[in-house]
């Protein structure tokens, strides 16, 4: 059983940055790849980036390449997303999503843990 809390969404102008942070609970964190989905008014939860158990391979949604990063801490149970040249269309709720396996996935069905989602506003 894994429980998932994020952090450190905000309202941020177009062109900011934000870091958002995952707290895992759970001995086993370092066997799960970590995702961060997001879920924007009237639309459908997507994918934005996952990261396998090491940290050693990523992916990115190509509305995100290049402006996000994903990193986790296996020593601290953590996950981050940092999200830079923000824009509008970013806007959303994001969660943090942990899957039982070793390699990152892209659909939200093959994730079993959820967070509650922190909110980001991107001003334009």
């Amino acid at each position: 059983q894994v429980q998932l809390v994020e952090s450190g969404g905000g309202l941020v102008q177009a062109g900011g940055s934000l870091r958002l942070s995952c707290a895992a609970s759970g001995r086993t964190f370092s066997s799960y790849a970590m995702g961060w989905f997001r879920q924007a008014p009237g639309k459908e939860r997507e994918f934005v980036s996952s990261i396998n158990w090491s940290g050693g391979s990523t992916y990115y949604a190509d509305s995100v390449k290049g402006r996000f990063t994903i990193s986790r801490d296996n020593a601290k149970n953590t996950v981050a997303l940092q999200m830079n040249r923000l824009k509008p269309e970013d806007t959303a709720v994001y969660y943090c999503a942990a899957r039982s396996v070793a390699a990152g996935g892209r659909n939200s069905y093959e994730y079993d843990y959820w967070g509650q989602g922190t909110q980001v506003t991107v001003s334009s």
